[in-house]
């Protein structure tokens, strides 16, 4: 699930960047030409491209450099076409391939609410242009979108957030201020309708931009909320596509607060498994589940405060390490799958430098980064109903026996998600949205046995109603596979390619990378 409150289903290799600067224009566009006055009804537009200049970025992304841009114009609510038009930034990257296959590859990013250009580079780097253009869009609310649904008040809240209790009420408060702050915002004097970003409008941005491209038959490319969006599309909008690729797939049909729980306990258990199945980490880490727990719950009751560098550099700044900040930091891998035995055998002897200076890294967000109003809305009208306080700690004590009941309340990188949902107040759509997809379609399914976000089960269970499915384990890898690993951009390319025969068989017999051992 989505990064410690800035809460991205989104991978942990990806960089943050920073700024927010478009060379067109940032933020709501001109009234007069994407949005009418409150209330204020006129003929529907179709959806059309409109060619533009390419997003100038914080930090130059090359690809970008010979890109065709622009944006779709969309209605903000299709059930109100007349109203609101919205403007999605695009980006259309060539293929490396002198002689390119026809069928491009549309990438649907993970968060919801993540920079998705900033992706650009893992994806060209993991070869998704090699054969075909590659297809980019920022789902609506996202950056460089008009309107775009960043929150500034959320992410302040998150840089002073390391220095407080992880799942105190006391911080609960302060992050529920700063939704209602972004909220009564984006909202005043009749603006932004927050319960048209979700992901059935999600799904139709894409459906109307293959045809306002004029595209044929593409293939589509999701990861995390990616491959929920891709999901939904296929279920909803199966014409004109070839094949559909999930990396860390989150299907629509279970995704609820009480499910990360059972992710969060498979991806943990993969990495201790492992541990256990090298000598070297099982003689130096020899009860890892035992040592957690007991670190968990001697945290939660006396937390510890210290100053640590953030790993990019900068002055040391105040941390609070307890028995949540801890779960969080494993959940969002933002200590490194091969660190973790290091870092848990560490913290028991009194050595947090790991867990410290991980928890240091969220005091300097990028703010205007992360498009937390999508996130709220998908939230709080596809993911939050439909289970009580009751269910998600029931699912908590299930995964973690013996963890403080204060640590299991808050769902992994949602916390207070309940909360700030009665402050967001967007309708329930889980009757909508909770559906399986069933589709003949080739489809690929690749997880990582280490990813504590989207466990690897979960795509077996997507690939039960998918009958042309291929589903691929890759050891050690956690979310977001294919920019981590050069077998699974192989497995990729292959089914590409030839969707209903990819070539697997490099994912025989791979192993995870041998853990850290630190000195006694």
């Amino acid at each position: 699930m989505p990064v410690r409150r800035s809460r991205r289903l989104l991978a942990t290799v990806a960089t943050a960047t920073a700024a927010l600067v478009l060379q067109t224009a940032v933020g709501p566009a001109p009234s007069s030409a994407v949005s009418f006055s409150p209330g204020e009804s006129r003929p529907a537009a179709p959806p059309r491209f409109v060619p533009g200049p390419c997003p100038a970025t914080p930090e130059q992304i090359a690809a970008l450099s010979t890109a065709r841009c622009g944006f779709l114009e969309v209605p903000e609510n299709r059930a109100h076409p007349g109203r609101r038009t919205i403007r999605l930034a695009v980006a259309v990257i060539p293929a490396t391939s002198a002689r390119p296959a026809e069928d491009p590859v549309v990438f649907m990013a993970g968060g919801p609410g993540g920079d998705t250009f900033d992706d650009i580079p893992f994806l060209t780097a993991s070869g998704l242009n090699r054969d075909r253009e590659l297809i980019i869009m920022a789902q609506r609310g996202n950056r460089y979108d008009q309107p775009n649904l960043a929150c500034p008040e959320v992410d302040r809240f998150n840089a002073k957030a390391v220095g407080l209790r992880y799942d105190a009420r006391s911080t609960g408060r302060l992050l529920l201020r700063a939704v209602k702050e972004c909220r009564n915002r984006l909202t005043a004097s009749g603006g932004i309708d927050l319960s048209a970003y979700n992901t059935t409008e999600n799904a139709a941005d894409f459906a109307d931009l293959r045809k306002a491209l004029r595209i044929a038959r593409w293939n589509v490319y999701g990861y995390s909320y990616g491959s929920n969006l891709a999901l939904t599309y296929l279920r909803r909008h199966p014409q004109g596509i070839r094949a559909v690729a999930l990396d860390s797939v989150t299907p629509p049909r279970v995704v609820s607060l009480p499910w990360t729980w059972s992710s969060a306990r498979e991806g943990i258990a993969a990495v201790f498994a492992a541990c256990a199945a090298e000598p070297r980490c099982k003689s130096r880490y020899p009860d890892l589940p035992r040592t957690l727990t007991q670190q968990v719950r001697r945290l939660e009751a006396r937390p510890l405060t210290l100053n640590a560098r953030p790993p990019r550099g900068g002055d040391p700044v105040k941390v609070v390490l307890d028995g949540g900040a801890i779960v969080d930091l494993l959940v969002a891998n933002t200590v490194r799958p091969v660190d973790v035995p290091a870092a848990i055998e560490e913290l028991a002897h009194g050595r947090p430098e790991r867990f410290a200076q991980a928890r240091a890294a969220g005091s300097a967000p990028a703010v205007g980064e992360t498009a937390h109003g999508l996130i709220e809305s998908v939230a709080c009208s596809e993911w939050v109903p439909g289970h009580s306080a009751s269910d998600l700690l029931k699912a908590g004590r299930r995964a973690f026996p013996g963890w403080p009941d204060t640590v299991l309340a808050q769902a992994p990188q949602l916390p207070f998600q309940k909360e700030s949902c009665r402050v967001w107040d967007v309708p329930d759509r889980t009757r909508i949205q909770r559906v399986a997809t069933s589709s003949a379609v080739p489809a690929l399914i690749v997880s990582g046995t280490f990813d504590t976000k989207t466990g690897a089960s979960w795509g077996r269970y997507a690939a039960r109603t998918l009958s042309r499915s291929t589903t691929v384990r890759i050891p050690g890898i956690g979310h977001w596979v294919v920019p981590q690993s050069p077998c699974a951009q192989r497995v990729l390319a292959s089914f590409l390619a030839r969707p209903t025969a990819p070539d697997t068989g490099c994912a025989a017999g791979l192993t995870p990378k041998s853990f850290t051992i630190s000195p006694k």
